[in-house]
């Protein structure tokens, strides 16, 4: 560990990022033994993906953003983040929608907001661990938050796996568009420790847009998918998904 904290900051923060991306990764692997999953079993992976990903919207985006300090007051910038957040998704869903006569299926679409939603999440949760990283100057804080996004990774890279699996798509294709939602928060881990001082400014935006995009994704995507299996099943998915959450986002914290 003590190699570690005498590298630059620069490589703690892509050793780090490479370590979530990995968790991500083995998170995403556990969608190829789905192949045999009963359709109730895949109803609550569904809806816990749906409650993983709402609890991930307030512990890990809003609630920090409301921790940065800015021209506005934090919760009018996480408000107006929020809703940006979500207007984006259904600006995206008329554009989709329009495309899918010509290039995409109905399922297409709804693979697509589902992969939006997570790739524009870990984006900034990438960028916040690079800050850490810079403004720490490699500091054991760094190192936690990095750690704790880390574990919230595994089971986020179920929750893209499973869906888009459970909306037809293979198992190797759901496993690596899930690995390729984790990938980005490699170079927005680097992006966040070269350019810190200008990123920190733009953090409490791009948490509280991740977190309106994904809670807009989470009630028109995944709980209709979810509730139209058992509604018993998919209600006690989506509590078990947001209390796996919220334990690994507040303990790790």
């Amino acid at each position: 560990m003590q190699f570690f904290f005498l590298l630059s900051p620069v490589l703690q923060a892509l050793l780090a990022s490479l370590f979530m991306f990995l968790l991500t990764s083995l998170g995403a692997l556990t969608v190829f033994g789905s192949k045999k999953m009963p359709s109730s079993l895949l109803t609550v992976l569904t809806g816990a993906a749906a409650g993983i990903m709402i609890a991930a919207s307030f512990f890990s985006l809003l609630l920090p953003a409301l921790s940065y300090e800015g021209a506005l007051p934090s919760f009018v910038t996480v408000t107006l983040g929020f809703l940006l957040g979500g207007a984006f998704i259904l600006l995206s869903d008329r554009i989709l929608t329009r495309t899918q006569r010509n290039f995409l299926s109905k399922e297409g679409r709804k693979c697509a907001l589902l992969y939006f939603a997570v790739l524009l999440h870990n984006i900034p949760e990438g960028l916040a661990v690079g800050v850490a990283f810079a403004e720490g100057a490699g500091g054991a804080g760094a190192l936690l938050l990095a750690l704790g996004i880390a574990v919230q990774n595994f089971p986020e890279g179920m929750c893209v796996a499973f869906p888009l699996h459970a909306k037809g798509m293979s198992p190797m294709r759901s496993f690596l568009f899930s690995v390729a939602s984790g990938a980005v928060e490699i170079p927005a881990c680097l992006l966040g420790v070269l350019a810190a001082g200008a990123v920190a400014g733009l953090m409490p935006w791009a948490l509280s847009f991740s977190a309106g995009a994904m809670i807009a994704v989470v009630c028109s995507e995944l709980v209709p998918e979810c509730f139209s299996g058992s509604k018993s099943l998919a209600t006690a998915g989506i509590v078990l998904g947001f209390c796996l959450m919220m334990l690994l986002d507040v303990a790790l914290s």
